[in-house]
């Protein structure tokens, strides 16, 4: 930042501090669908108590032959939200989705182009984002407009939005503070604003009006910085303006027929933060679902599988990344948990679309557990067997051949994630929740039972769940590996079907301890199968690593050793899990 800028910036309350982010500059490719070179320096530390005057803007933030506008409301309801799907597409193929079929079918003009320069602010703690929000002030020709945006708990597609003018990019934080929680707000006055990262974006923007709704479209492209770090962006924003948000999904399947789409829900805030951190996506675990007693099946159906898709697209960002083996994790528990959710709904009928989202689900899952299985081995069992045995030689030469098996499973999961198959999945997973497809699949008879409160769907669906368990673990000293396998498989829905329905339920200590003995068991049933997993993996690596045939016999004997000595642990979890009472049989007895 120049003497001069920070001179300015002193002026109008605005303090320049030196540091990585004291100096943001947008830089991108010349050209029409690509951000033409800048030289847009922002504010990098605002006290958070003096928003920028009015009267005294930086020269370079300035608009050229037209005096800015003063700080007013554009819209501030409390219950804005914007309900927007993300098409990530390759920056070669995003001008053609322009011409797809359904753009010139139902585009209602040929649209209008912007120019968006953002700024993107927070504390030097990220007290905004660490609560789920973010404070953007971004340029439109003379025009500024600072937003608010909060994330929905349950909810892939909604999010909180809350718009303001301001004068300048530099962020005015008394407008943004009726969005702000009570509890954030003594923190946010008493720091110091930052600017953290900036995005520079070429739009082409369109309105189509399609049977169920309309939705604008907007064609983005260009680059997000942060100090000497860049990333590009190339993407279809699909924003529902009025109708049924199944519209977004009915326009995302045609333009998904059209070319290679991948759906997201990460927004340009996620990317800029990690970015700015220099760190992987982070890694989402699903939030705890909350229903209502008196909610209806159907609306609990929505509730459920809504969080799945939630859980699922949150997952995607960080298994592509890879450098989080959580990531992989928790998108495969996403699919786990939504086949389960489906599994649960063909107790209210025969759903042939039902049949078809399984099958994708377990497609997707098959094609992503080699890069989990290898994850294991080489973060977890390998390093943790080769510290045990510092005296055998062959595990360096064994953790390369890992390293390269992971790879190429990762390499894997990345095309499978890209797949259009995939694609078409979640986006027409997202579109039947939204539209409540299963209604009209489901017969007659069986309608007046979506209506019905979901206690008593609830408390069958738990017992029969239960009830399978008990009898997977039937003889459960004697049971081999593949019959604990099933009886792993048959706990793990168990959970899912606990976590889903068991809150419904006001159950306090004992709902807490079912849940509790339930994952004790899963977690010993695991370690049991990642000994049998590991046995496959080593089997295959023997003609490629005929050095590491040392540390392969170590890791066999180290794992028999271990097994032998969990099995005590195991068949104690067995017991306690099968000792404990149903919670909700209870409440039926009462």
């Amino acid at each position: 930042m120049s003497d001069s800028t920070a001179s300015t910036l002193a002026t109008t309350g605005v303090r320049a501090v030196a540091g990585p982010t004291s100096d943001l500059t947008l830089h991108g490719k010349k050209g029409n669908d690509a951000p033409a070179a800048a030289d847009t320096q922002i504010p990098a530390t605002l006290n958070a108590q003096q928003p920028a005057n009015p009267g005294e803007i930086p020269a370079h933030e300035a608009p050229q032959g037209e005096a800015a506008a003063p700080p007013s409301p554009v819209h501030a309801e409390p219950g804005d939200t914007e309900i927007e799907l993300k098409l990530l597409v390759d920056a070669e193929q995003l001008a053609d989705f322009n011409n797809a079929p359904v753009m010139s079918a139902n585009a209602r003009n040929k649209g209008v182009r912007k120019h968006l320069k953002s700024v993107y602010y927070d504390t030097p703690e990220r007290t905004l984002w660490r609560n789920g929000l973010t404070l953007r002030v971004r340029q439109n020709g003379a025009r500024f407009v600072q937003t608010v945006k909060a994330e929905f708990r349950d909810d892939p597609l909604r999010r909180g939005e809350w718009e303001a003018s301001v004068s300048s990019l530099a962020p005015d934080l008394a407008l943004a503070m009726p969005f702000i929680p009570e509890k954030l707000r003594d923190e946010l006055e008493s720091s110091r604003l930052e600017g953290v990262f900036t995005a520079d974006i070429r739009r082409h923007q369109r309105m189509l009006d399609l049977p169920t709704g309309t939705v604008e479209v907007a064609f983005d492209q260009g680059v997000i910085k942060a100090g000497e770090r860049s990333l590009p962006v190339s993407e279809i924003e699909l924003e529902l303006k009025s109708g049924n948000a199944a519209a977004i999904h009915e326009l995302a399947l045609r333009l998904c027929e059209h070319g290679a789409v991948r759906p997201s829900i990460r927004s340009k805030s996620a990317r800029g933060f990690d970015l700015a951190a220099d760190t992987a996506p982070a890694v989402r675990r699903p939030a705890k679902l909350r229903l209502d007693p008196t909610i209806a099946l159907d609306d609990a159906f929505a509730a459920i599988l809504r969080s799945c898709l939630k859980h699922l697209l949150d997952a995607i960002p960080a298994a592509e990344d890879g450098r989080d083996p959580d990531g992989i994790h928790q998108l495969r528990v996403s699919l786990r948990r939504l086949r389960t959710a489906l599994d649960l709904m063909r107790s209210a009928g025969s759903l042939s679309r039902l049949e078809q989202l399984r099958a994708d689900a377990r497609w997707l899952a098959r094609n992503l557990s080699a890069a989990r299985e290898w994850d294991i081995f080489e973060t977890e069992t390998l390093p943790t067997i080769a510290k045990g045995c510092p005296t055998i030689s062959g595990f360096d030469a064994l953790g390369e051949v890992a390293q390269k098996r992971r790879s190429a499973a990762y390499d894997k999961a990345r095309m499978m994630l890209a797949d259009r198959r995939c694609a078409a999945f979640i986006i027409g997973l997202g579109g039947w929740i939204e539209a409540r497809g299963w209604r009209s699949d489901v017969a007659p008879e069986n309608l007046r039972q979506l209506a019905e409160p979901t206690t008593s769907f609830a408390r069958r669906m738990l017992t029969t769940q239960h009830a399978k368990v008990l009898k997977r673990g039937k003889r459960f000293k004697s049971q081999d590996t593949e019959e604990r396998h099933r009886l792993r498989l048959a706990v793990k829905k168990l959970r899912y079907v606990v976590e889903f329905l068991l809150p419904l339920y006001d159950l306090g200590k004992p709902a807490r301890r079912y849940a509790q003995k339930l994952a004790e068991l899963q977690e010993e049933l695991g370690a049991f199968n990642d000994v049998a997993t590991t046995t496959s993996l080593l089997s295959g690596l023997g003609d490629e690593c005929p050095e590491g045939a040392t540390a392969r016999a170590a890791i066999t004997g180290w794992q028999a050793h271990a097994v032998v000595g969990s099995e005590r642990r195991l068949r104690h979890a067995w017991s306690d899990f099968s000792k404990t009472k149903m919670p909700w049989s209870r409440q039926e007895e009462a």
